[in-house]
Order: structure tokens, then sequence, then C-alpha cells
């Protein structure tokens, strides 16, 4: 068990038809516009003991909470959007992968996360604390892969998946519900533009959580909740296709010499009309890890300091 009844934090919400019962156990709270970034969907485990929530979204504070008492969040990384309800359930433990740990500790940790810096942090700093309700949580506990909460009669396993954060994970609930998280399975494709990110950790956790067997699958963002493996399959193909894309569509830009900020500029990742002081960073990061994949293959080299031209 996790904890006395008594951590019990009784706060309730009307959530009406953005509330969807997978099972006896397990509901989905479904964020604005199907979770929609800056929301997102998060998931209720109620055990005959306890009842835990991952990943409550902006949409769970806006509402003052979840339909029932909380005794614990799981978070399941590091991402402002994953952690809003962190400071609303004060009473009740918060748990998230030691790789991410300093992320929930403190504000300082999570811009560690992304790793940015100047105006860049300044702004995102600000975001954190007016738009996602950021609150320190220097109690929170880690864990790492396996571990299992029980919470009466059913359980919950943390996967980790790294490669969107250094703690990236999924959780395998006892009812035959795989929450995927930021794997969100939409055409944007695969995130890994922080500093903490990872393309050859994402790769290796996208075939790892292909062969996980669950009637319902969730994301935390836009496709909510998928139905069956033979959908879930064809979606995360679909997916994980897309890092080939931008890996092309970043090699034929090569033709020429081209420096890494001339390929942040043109945008692999992000759409022209997308704005964000971070998205800088980001596109740098991201062609960063292309361009290492193409010299370490022989498909680019580096023609002269800071320009890479495809072979």
């Amino acid at each position: 068990m996790m904890g006395p009844p008594g951590s019990l934090l009784a706060v309730i919400a009307d959530w009406g038809d953005q509330r969807r019962q997978l099972t006896d156990t397990v509901s989905v709270l479904v964020g604005e516009e199907n979770g929609l970034y800056p929301s997102g969907n998060s998931v209720v485990v109620e055990g005959s003991g306890e009842t835990v929530i991952i990943d409550p979204s902006v949409t769970v504070v806006a509402k003052g909470g979840a339909h029932v008492g909380v005794d614990a969040v799981l978070n399941s990384h590091g991402h402002e959007d994953h952690m809003p309800g962190n400071g609303l359930f004060a009473e009740a433990r918060v748990h998230i992968h030691d790789d991410d740990l300093l992320a929930a500790h403190s504000l300082e940790g999570l811009l560690d996360v992304y790793g940015f810096e100047g105006q860049a942090r300044t702004d995102f700093a600000t975001v954190c604390l007016e738009e996602f309700n950021y609150a320190p949580r220097p109690d929170a506990d880690g864990f790492q892969d396996g571990h299992t909460w029980d919470l009466g009669q059913t359980t919950i396993e943390a996967v980790h998946l790294p490669g969107h954060t250094r703690g990236h994970s999924g959780f395998r609930i006892s009812d035959g519900v795989f929450f995927l998280s930021d794997i969100d399975l939409t055409g944007f494709g695969p995130y890994y533009g922080d500093a903490w990110s990872s393309l050859e950790q994402f790769e290796d956790s996208l075939i790892q959580v292909r062969d996980e067997e669950a009637d319902f699958y969730v994301t935390f963002h836009h496709k909510g909740v998928i139905e069956g493996r033979d959908t879930f399959v064809e979606m995360i193909d679909g997916f994980t296709a897309v890092i080939g894309r931008r890996h092309d569509e970043m090699l034929a830009f090569l033709a020429e010499p081209r420096s890494l900020a001339e390929m942040a500029e043109h945008r692999f990742v992000y759409r022209p009309h997308v704005e964000g002081s971070h998205i800088a960073d980001v596109e740098h990061r991201t062609a960063t890890l292309h361009v290492e994949r193409m010299v370490t293959r022989g498909e680019a080299t580096e023609v002269e300091p800071g320009k890479f031209k495809k072979v």
C-alpha cells in the first residue's frame, strides 16, 4: 500500500461528459480539445485502498480537482503540462522517475530539463508559473522502471520509456490500460528537442512500447483513448515513421553546405506560423541530433567549421 487512508485529499469536481470510464477502476479526465496542449488527458485509478491521479492537467486544476479524493500523484515526466496539479493535491504524495525528479522539486530543475538559457529561460519560467500553476514539490519521491504501486485489487507498474526526457515513463495498469504519456501518436511525431532528450533512446522506447498488450492505450495529448492493439500498432508505426521523414528532409536540405543555425531557422519540427521563444532552441537541438547521426552514418560531413553537407 502507498500510505494510510488518512492522507486522502477530498477534492470534488463535476466532469460530466469529460470523464470517460474505461474500466471499473480506471477513468480518463479528458482535457480541453481532447487534451490539446496546454491541456492533457489525466488518468484516475481507484483501488480498494487508495486512489491515484496520473499527470493532473491544467483542466484538472481549472475544475478544482478530480471526481474523487486523491492519495498520490504520478508524474510521467518532468514537463510543465504534466505537473499543474502537483500543488493542487498538496496533501497527496508525488512520484516521478528518478531521472526527472529535479523537475518536480524546483522550477530551476524543470528549466534545466529543457536546457533553456537567457531570455528563453526567463520567459518560460513565467509561463510555468502563470499558465501551468507550477508548484515545487521538494517532497516528491523518485521511482525506477518496474516500480509497482498496489492500490488494493489493482496495480500500476512504471515502464521507463526515455527519449522525450531522461525519465519519461508510461504506466501499465492491471485492468488492461496502458498510459503512453507523450508518445502521443500524432502526425507531429516524436518530440526530442530538449537538452535532456535523446533520439536513440526515443527510438528504443518506441520499439519497446509497441509490444505492449492492452485493451486501452491512453495518450496525454490529442488522441486520448485508443481501443484495441491493432489500431494502436498502426498508429505507433505512423508516429515512428515521422523520425525517418524528418531525417530525410534534413539530409535533402544539406544538398548545399548549411549550419545548424540555418537548419533551425528553416524549421523541421514546427510549422512556420507557430510562435514561441523556445522554438529556436528546440529546432537547433533536433537538428544537432540528426546531423550527428548523419555524420556517424557517413551520410553527411563537415565541409568547413560549422557547415555540413550531404555526401
